[in-house]
């Protein structure tokens, strides 16, 4: 029988999401998730409603994701289409589309089918203008949108950048991915499914005992058993009252409705800091995404003298269950995390309190966050998102597999953003990689590359000082 993870096995799994890891007392105790009793076309989950509907919305790629895969050394490609092929039967959630069936949003699962890679050789670009050329090719193909009914959801381009330098670029609308999709599913399976083709072997990899759709069916029936109640019930007490509006001083008036435009600056955090933010962390006793968020929250403060202050982030509420740690899917759901710096509280004492609210906002998220705007009644103003203007989230840290091959998924610009701006984290031995999604119709390219010196110059601070009063 399946049971739930326990709190020491999730904090030592490489498939729970980090922030989890600390906090796996939140876990819900009871439910086993199965197959589904009846075969067919299954409604969305929560989460995907949500971007389904905004998808339509948008007018730009807002959901449109990018997946660099970077593999050094020789490249079989027959093997290489083999195991993305392979992973496509697999996986359900893949070859998903969206339609209507008497008015109602379903998921259609699709045939699996052979993958044939499209492949650029750009050999012939001087060996300085390839990255930059390869990174051009990336971000026209990211921006082109995705037919939610006529599919498919996902789309492959293989670059040879050297005779042995390739990067395959996987466009993915967010429907069907999530951070851990990336980092601890698909990547590891192709890993380990291309060593097996490309050395004449059969899969590896065992047969999966549910699909997304399983999952879908399971979560409706359990927050139909009262936990949605509860957890609603946990919300109106967290966030009463019309939530404040973060006011950054903002390079441009704010436009009349949300553009949802968008732009990226990937940076770097260099070793020592990385180092000096985990070892905070450690002393803390918190994830390095508290100390993370700490910061954020110091930086924001400072920014605006606002005492109340509401962050985002994407909590990744589905994947609580062990039953769909390596399923492919999007699992997340955006939660509000509202904390109060009135009293001028030392880093420490932050630290303290983001942990609290946190461990609050991921024991309570399965709350789809389209049901918590409707039932607390939040002011929806065309010009800002409903619950918090800003987010912050940290990628699930990447497992180590073969020095040939990597991933990233900072590089490459939708031309969307969600939110005014999103610092999103990637937690490497080497120093923590990131990028700043941003309204460029808000932020000028300096505004945001002044905010990231700042936060790194706090983030230090905070390292160095944690009895230090975040007013400074």
């Amino acid at each position: 029988m399946t049971q739930m993870i326990s709190k020491v096995d999730a904090q030592q799994s490489l498939l729970q999401p980090e922030p989890y890891r600390a906090f796996a007392s939140v876990l819900p105790e009871e439910g086993i998730i199965r197959r589904r009793p009846v075969a067919g076309p299954e409604p969305l989950s929560y989460s995907q409603e949500r971007i389904w509907i905004h998808s339509q919305l948008a007018g730009v790629p807002l959901y449109n994701e990018s997946i660099t895969i970077h593999k050094t050394g020789s490249l079989d490609l027959q093997a290489l289409e083999r195991s993305l092929s392979e992973i496509l039967r697999r996986h359900e959630a893949w070859r998903t589309t969206f339609n209507k069936i008497d008015g109602c949003a379903v998921q259609i699962v699709n045939p699996a089918s052979a993958v044939t890679l499209l492949t650029s050789d750009i050999r012939e670009f001087p060996a300085d203008e390839r990255e930059a050329e390869a990174l051009r090719l990336a971000t026209v193909e990211t921006r082109q949108p995705f037919d939610l009914v006529e599919g498919p959801l996902l789309r492959f381009n293989l670059i040879r950048l050297n005779d042995d330098v390739h990067r395959l670029y996987i466009t993915a609308h967010q429907v069907i991915v999530d951070g851990v999709s990336v980092h601890h599913v698909f990547f590891p399976e192709l890993v380990s499914l291309y060593k097996a083709f490309s050395t004449g072997k059969r899969s590896p990899l065992p047969e999966l005992p549910i699909q997304y759709s399983d999952f879908v069916y399971w979560h409706r029936q359990w927050l139909r058993g009262g936990k949605l109640a509860d957890q609603l019930a946990y919300w109106s007490q967290q966030l009463t009252g019309n939530l404040p509006s973060l006011e950054l001083h903002t390079d441009r008036t704010r436009p009349a409705s949300q553009t949802l435009r968008g732009a990226i600056q990937p940076f770097v955090l260099t070793r020592d800091l990385s180092e000096a933010a985990r070892i905070a962390s450690n002393r803390g006793g918190v994830t390095l995404f508290i100390t993370l968020l700490t910061a954020f929250y110091t930086l924001l403060h400072r920014y605006t003298g606002q005492r109340t202050i509401v962050v985002g982030t994407v909590a990744p509420a589905g994947r609580k269950h062990s039953e769909v740690q390596q399923l492919l899917g999007y699992f997340q759901n955006p939660v509000a995390l509202l904390i109060d710096l009135s009293d001028n509280p030392t880093f420490y004492e932050l630290q303290q309190r983001a942990r609290d609210v946190t461990v609050g906002a991921l024991g309570n998220d399965d709350v789809p966050f389209e049901l918590l705007v409707e039932n607390l009644r939040l002011l929806r103003d065309p010009k800002r998102h409903p619950a918090f203007q800003v987010a912050i989230s940290l990628k699930p840290s990447l497992p180590i597999l073969d020095p040939e091959w990597n991933v990233t998924t900072m590089d490459v610009a939708s031309g969307g953003a969600r939110w005014d701006f999103y610092l999103e984290f990637d937690n490497r031995p080497d120093g923590i990689l990131g990028r700043v999604q941003y309204n460029p119709d808000l932020f000028d390219a300096g505004t945001i590359s002044q905010l990231l010196e700042d936060f790194r110059f706090l983030l230090g601070d905070l390292a160095a000082n944690p009895l230090r009063r975040v007013a400074g």
